[in-house]
């Protein structure tokens, strides 16, 4: 990509919680334009983050200045990530991973989200939380870490209608299975949530070097595991290529589905 080819929006840090949605929007509206399947994530992550913000207005969090400085520190680490890869330059692996998906017309709408989700939950939440606390105080945000779990949760049925707006089959599965899915998808969220805590535990207490290092470390396990999803052996790949055969619409159309 041509440097000035990106969402000129994102070329700075977002310092609110309202620059994140801003921002995320420029996102989502360059992918509609651009039809760049780098908006299935961004329009999911916008929605989530709208939920929080709502979160914090109604007093949900214990801290909710705290929560909204986790937040953008958080998202930071996402739209960085897209900057750098608009602008020709090279994120984190787990990023280049995911981004890379989005210039090939097989993988489908889920594995680009959880290819998104592999690379902002697994890496980029536990360093946001040990860079939101000075370290000794970690534990003193858990509470409100956890409940972004609810606020998860609470999507997840809109997510899986989307979904199977995309892909009709899914409907079926939804009706028959719903509750079922819901508990699965549940469960795996509340695991990653739970590495993400530990891996922030384990960065707190580092110097900045060694940080830095864990970091890298931890970025490459997460840039493997991504493999995993892009190529989930011989049976995987068969029923994602069956379900890529059957999906419905645009990338663009696909994008305001999610929204």
């Amino acid at each position: 990509m041509s440097p000035t080819s990106f969402p000129s929006a994102i070329a700075s840090p977002a310092t609110t919680i309202d620059e994140v949605i801003t921002q995320l929007t420029a996102i989502v509206e360059w992918s509609k334009q651009n039809n760049s399947r780098i908006g299935y994530f961004a329009a999911l992550y916008r929605k989530v983050t709208i939920q929080v913000k709502k979160g914090i207005q109604e007093n949900y969090f214990d801290d909710g200045p705290r929560m909204e400085r986790l937040d953008v520190i958080f998202a930071n680490r996402y739209i960085r990530a897209c900057y750098l890869h608009f602008t020709d330059q090279t994120p984190t692996k787990s990023w280049v991973r995911a981004f890379d998906a989005t210039q090939h017309w097989w993988p489908i709408v889920l594995q680009h989200l959880l290819l998104g989700m592999n690379a902002h939950i697994n890496l980029d939440l536990g360093i946001a939380a040990a860079e939101t606390m000075p370290p000794g105080e970690l534990q003193n945000l858990k509470g409100d870490f956890d409940k972004i779990n609810e606020v998860l949760a609470g999507l997840v049925g809109g997510v899986q209608s989307e979904l199977a707006q995309i892909w009709p089959v899914l409907g079926l599965l939804n009706r028959f299975l719903g509750s079922v899915q819901t508990a699965i998808i549940n469960f795996s969220m509340e695991k990653a949530r739970d590495a993400a805590w530990s891996f922030a535990e384990k960065l707190s207490p580092l110097p900045g070097p060694q940080r830095q290092q864990a970091i890298r470390e931890k970025d490459e396990m997460m840039a493997l595991f991504s493999n995993v999803i892009s190529h989930p052996g011989f049976y995987g790949s068969l029923i994602i290529g069956i379900i890529r055969l059957g999906e419905r619409g645009t990338t663009r159309q696909r994008i305001e589905i999610l929204e």
